[in-house]
């Protein structure tokens, strides 16, 4: 394929959303000069990344998971509501199946490590867009690792299905012993958020305080 041949090509359209800017230009300038690709614009986080794939429409968002004012799985959740046609690929450095977990039950089209090459990003791109769903090799091994053995048939439903997966982490790191400001920070909230997630966390359980619900969390084996 000659110089002429790439430019006719029409390009994937690819947003980068990175809170860090020497990881987001880095990956957006590695992507640039890959055929078949169009890098239309990069969002330092969820919120801004929500209002940036409104207005430029891409084809694939590459999306890191922890950034402040919104982090990538509830951005997620913004895009497959108002954007649902835009594929989004999770790029980021944390493999807990956690993470996994949440981001592919948001719509996610795919959870990846950033230490991958960039030819294999950018093929990761294209297999997006074609509405292929991948997993990081490692990250697949972790997740096949966390699912629990086979048991009994299970009893019915506890009262953990009424708590979002992101209320579930809050609930475990309340147990914890951590504040409201802690889990802000852990979590890349505001504490704003954190606190109305505990009260609904309270009110969705029938829980009277942060005592109660490290009980039932330790109850629901979240501990």
């Amino acid at each position: 394929m000659n110089d002429e041949d790439v430019t006719d090509e029409p390009g994937v359209r690819v947003l980068v959303v990175d809170d860090q800017r020497l990881i987001r230009d880095g990956i957006a300038s590695l992507l640039s000069v890959r055929p078949g690709i169009t890098v239309v614009g990069t969002a330092v986080d969820g919120r801004d990344a929500v209002a940036k794939a409104l207005e430029l429409r891409p084809d694939v968002v590459l999306m890191d998971v922890r950034m402040p004012e919104l982090d990538g799985v509830e951005a997620v959740v913004v895009l497959r509501a108002r954007a649902p046609e835009c594929r989004v690929v999770m790029l980021t450095t944390f493999d807990d199946e956690e993470y996994v977990v949440q981001a592919l039950r948001a719509g996610a089209s795919g959870y990846l490590l950033k230490d991958l090459p960039a030819e294999e990003l950018a093929h990761a791109v294209r297999l997006a867009h074609a509405g292929v769903t991948q997993l990081d090799s490692s990250v697949a091994r972790r997740l096949t690792a966390a699912l629990p053995t086979p048991g009994p048939a299970p009893g019915p439903p506890g009262p953990s299905v009424a708590l979002s997966p992101r209320e579930i982490d809050i609930l475990r790191l309340v147990a914890r012993g951590h504040t409201n400001r802690e889990i802000a920070a852990r979590l890349y909230l505001s504490e704003g958020t954190v606190k109305n997630h505990v009260s609904r966390i309270l009110g969705r359980l029938a829980l009277r305080d942060r005592t109660q619900a490290a009980l039932r969390a330790r109850d629901l084996g979240l501990l």
